[in-house]
């Protein structure tokens, strides 16, 4: 079933959260722990991230080094195929500009089809960690917007080869990301709700929101959306903290702020069993004035906690 047919047909928030393909050489096994772990709080789907090739360098001898590319989490498409086979939870696999072709992002939505997987998430993705900018694939999407283009268009049966015979559309439900308090890179906010605008026309049915500490940001944002015409259902995305080092990563890496009850809280942490507590407890603060506004679907980004997210979820269903 879609992402967006569950959104529409319910009459209360829905709960699904995201999780990471395992590390390459290691078996699914505490993947699968973690999603049995939550399946008794019902979620409706369950988000996969995709994980591009990565460039590191291996020293040969004194001075010399050595190229390397590795794909640390591959296998994406088949995790996403297993997990949703095993527990018969729909699954929403993470489609990205970054590292991939245009006719590999074909190939994969095939490969997606094929297998019985009808959501997907359209993302840019990262900069490679040597990058100062985001460079495309050779023949890849810069932008999201252009990935969204493509994969609406194989929903309506238009291949890459204009010539191919008996073209069969892909009918998939399209997600992509909001940022509340603005992408990074993006020069102010109302120039980041302009390019969330263009995906929405490009055919995206829903959005799912960068994680956030101040709901009042969530609120505002969806407001702006509404005022820019944009109608699709905006889905607000918690990251639970759970270590003392959040205190000053997250806002680094996520460009957002803290809010400064919450940052006093973290500062005074001794352990990250006391920041794991912080964190928990301000998710289900989130989460209860969030359900309590009636949003339509609560993301949690667990990435293989599950402790931490059951207490947040016992509290909240």
């Amino acid at each position: 079933m879609k992402v967006i047919e569950k959104i529409n047909q319910s009459k209360s928030t829905l709960f699904s959260f995201e999780l990471l393909p395992p590390l390459k050489g290691q078996n699914a096994s505490k993947l699968y722990h973690t999603i049995e772990e939550l399946l008794e709080f019902d979620p409706q789907y369950i988000n996969l991230t995709t994980h591009r090739d990565e460039i590191e360098y291996k020293e040969l001898s004194k001075g010399v080094f050595q190229k390397h590319t590795v794909r640390k989490r591959p296998g994406t498409v088949a995790i996403a195929a297993a997990i949703q086979h095993k527990f018969g939870v729909p699954v929403v696999p993470h489609v990205l500009c970054a590292g991939y072709s245009k006719e590999e992002t074909e190939n994969m939505l095939l490969d997606l089809h094929f297998l019985g997987i009808k959501n997907i998430l359209a993302l840019r993705g990262d900069s490679l960690r040597t990058e100062n900018l985001f460079k495309p694939q050779e023949d890849g999407h810069k932008y999201a917007v252009d990935l969204v283009h493509q994969i609406n268009d194989i929903r309506q049966g238009k291949y890459l080869d204009p010539d191919l015979k008996n073209k069969t559309p892909l009918d998939f439900c399209i997600g992509v990301a909001g940022y509340p308090e603005k992408h990074f890179e993006a020069p102010n906010l109302n120039f980041d709700l302009e390019n969330v605008k263009r995906k929405v026309e490009a055919g995206a049915d829903y959005i799912v929101t960068q994680m956030f500490f101040d709901n009042q940001k969530y609120f505002d944002f969806v407001d702006k959306c509404r005022a820019a015409g944009i109608t699709v259902p905006i889905i607000p995305g918690l990251k639970p903290l759970s270590k003392k080092i959040h205190f000053s990563l997250i806002p680094r890496i996520f460009s957002l702020d803290l809010p400064e009850v919450l940052s006093k809280e973290l500062q005074a942490c001794k352990t990250d069993k006391d920041a794991l507590q912080v964190g928990t407890e301000w998710a289900i603060y989130q989460a209860k004035e969030l359900i309590e506004k009636k949003v339509p679907s609560l993301h949690l980004y667990t990435y293989g906690l599950a402790d931490n997210t059951k207490e947040i979820l016992r509290t909240l269903f």
